[in-house]
């Protein structure tokens, strides 16, 4: 190393060695050198944020599957695969497509219109055939279904029917859906207490995260000269900011959560920060479990290194605003138990938050908030372009052409709720979800609480090693509850609604059975504890698990 310095310092014999070289000689050992101190680069930022343990067990876990995969591709293996993936495809089409002679399907064009009378008795008929449709007002479901009641799904199919043909890519021929959207972003900035901010509308959670990555993107690149980006992201956050990292070309660098609080390592995150950093990710609250990240540190991270802090409320959507003026914020019995930290743009680094208006909003499906701390930010997002031979294209978010009946359904719904009713549902929505988190801590010795979950959401892990929390999820879909399977660690969460309410002691009394059940006589053979005991298996398992996540995709759309 130190005659290689001694080469590189010396101009005499830099000049020597240059002359006795051909330009093309010249410019090949120029770019190689390039390559090598840039992936050099690459690979120490990737070891600083990962860490040297973690980075030696990727190694082996990436080596190790090569190998596992490569035995696969021997026939007798490959034809075994292929039977019990065969086998899952089955299991799925039995279970999502209608069968039977009787069934009707409708794979071509009516050669004349039907009446609106028939329509509606075909509808009826569908849903007949699946027996399932009305099933979700028995409330036996983990969010899903976000039902604020008869009377303001009747306000919002009037809206709908108002404004059905309605489209937002035209203002001028639609001013009053201009006005509402406006008007809607507008309400929920001052929600997160940033009057003075800016934001858009998207179709859902998934955009506005994917929005935010764009932005970001887009900003670092025009501001910093950032052509590699990079962020850094909680374990526990959304799948979506992999999807949008995924459809952006930036690089994620996963951080773990505590095992305890489930907040996301802050010395891991504050190792990972680099020049090429443009993100921190934080959740408040987040999906698996329910916990929030301390966004107050993040915050001071964020605005030390001049980077962006995205804030994902989608799921706290219209509970944690709520939550201090409910007096749910401080924790229980004034301790840290439940207790709720500062996340909003009030905090210092806090640059952008996502909201659900769909969720606790209860506004129709198909509708979120993306907000900025200020529309400087927010033209990064924008999509513009002057040299269409259609004339100046130019769009807020991804969609061009928007329904203007969402935008109409959702000014609705919380025109309808107030501040007054969304207070009233998050104190009763809160306290449901602590109800069940306490009884779990105090009456259900196998069962233990992941983390001290603020708002609507309870995840819960076995500590008993003669229960498989995975099994105790396969005996309460018996009892015809829906619940999330969790995985890092085994888990299984209930994000509470208004529909849990009236079943608290229901689920209270199943969840007890449910845990004797899969004590006593664990079946072994339930769609958690076989899809994610697969997933588990080896390091291949996950690739196995991809291939049955795409049949169910590809059954979707079997008609």
């Amino acid at each position: 190393m130190s005659s290689v310095k001694l080469f590189l310092q010396d101009p005499v014999i830099v000049r020597d060695f240059l002359r006795t070289r051909t330009p093309y000689e010249t410019a090949k050992t120029a770019l190689f050198v390039y390559f090598v101190i840039t992936q050099s680069l690459k690979f120490c930022r990737h070891v600083q944020a990962r860490g040297i343990t973690d980075s030696i067990r990727d190694s082996w876990t990436w080596t190790y599957k090569q190998v596992l995969l490569l035995a696969l591709k021997v026939p007798s293996v490959q034809k075994d695969v292929q039977q019990q993936l065969n086998k899952a495809r089955l299991d799925i089409e039995g279970k999502l497509v209608p069968q039977g002679v009787n069934v009707s399907r409708h794979l071509v064009l009516p050669d004349e219109g039907k009446s609106m009378e028939w329509i509606i008795a075909e509808m009826e008929k569908m849903d007949g055939e699946l027996g399932t449709h009305a099933d979700w007002k028995h409330g036996k479901l983990s969010g899903a279904v976000y039902h604020g009641g008869d009377d303001l799904s009747r306000v919002i199919v009037a809206a709908f029917e108002r404004y059905t043909v309605s489209n937002p890519l035209h203002p001028d021929v639609f001013p009053a859906i201009r006005k509402m959207e406006a008007e809607i972003v507008s309400m929920c900035l001052r929600m997160y207490n940033n009057p003075d901010g800016a934001g858009t509308m998207t179709s859902g959670g998934t955009e506005s995260i994917v929005m935010a990555i764009k932005t970001y993107r887009d900003w670092a690149r025009e501001v910093k000269g950032i052509t590699e980006p990079e962020m850094i992201v909680p374990a526990t956050a959304h799948a979506a900011f992999d999807k949008g990292a995924a459809y952006m070309k930036v690089k994620v660098h996963l951080i773990p959560v505590d095992p305890v609080t489930r907040k996301v390592n802050i010395k891991r995150v504050r190792r990972a920060i680099n020049r090429n950093t443009i993100l921190l990710v934080g959740s408040a609250v987040n999906f698996p479990d329910g916990n929030q990240d301390d966004i107050v540190v993040l915050g001071e991270l964020a605005a030390k290194r001049n980077i962006g802090l995205h804030v994902d409320c989608c799921l706290g959507s219209f509970i944690v605003p709520f939550l201090e003026k409910a007096g749910l914020s401080d924790g229980e019995d004034g301790g840290e138990k439940y207790k709720l930290s500062p996340f909003d743009f009030r905090v210092r680094g806090v640059t952008s938050i996502s909201c659900d208006t769909h969720k606790y909003g209860f506004a129709p499906k198909g509708s979120s908030v993306i907000m900025y701390r200020d529309a400087a930010l927010r033209r990064h997002q924008y999509y513009i372009t002057p040299y269409w031979t259609g004339g100046v294209y130019a769009s807020p978010s991804l969609s061009g052409s928007r329904p203007g009946a969402l935008i109409a359904g959702t000014w609705a719904a919380m025109q309808y709720m107030g501040s007054d009713g969304y207070l009233k549902s998050c104190r009763e929505i809160v306290s449901c979800a602590r109800t069940i988190a306490n009884t779990i801590t105090n009456n259900i010795p196998e069962l233990y609480v992941l983390g001290s979950p603020p708002a609507s959401v309870v995840a819960f892990g076995s500590k008993s090693p003669e229960v498989n929390v995975h099994e105790v999820g396969d005996a309460m879909s018996k009892k015809g509850w829906h619940l999330n399977a969790l995985t890092g660690p085994d888990a299984v969460h209930i994000a509470c609604t208004r529909l849990t309410l009236p079943l608290v002691d229901t689920f209270i009394a199943d969840l007890k059975d449910s845990v004797q059940q899969a004590k006593l006589a664990p079946s072994g053979k339930g769609t958690m504890v076989t899809l994610y005991g697969l997933g588990q298996s080896s390091p291949v398992g996950p690739d196995m698990v991809s291939e049955v996540a795409t049949m169910f995709l590809d059954t979707l759309y079997k008609a």
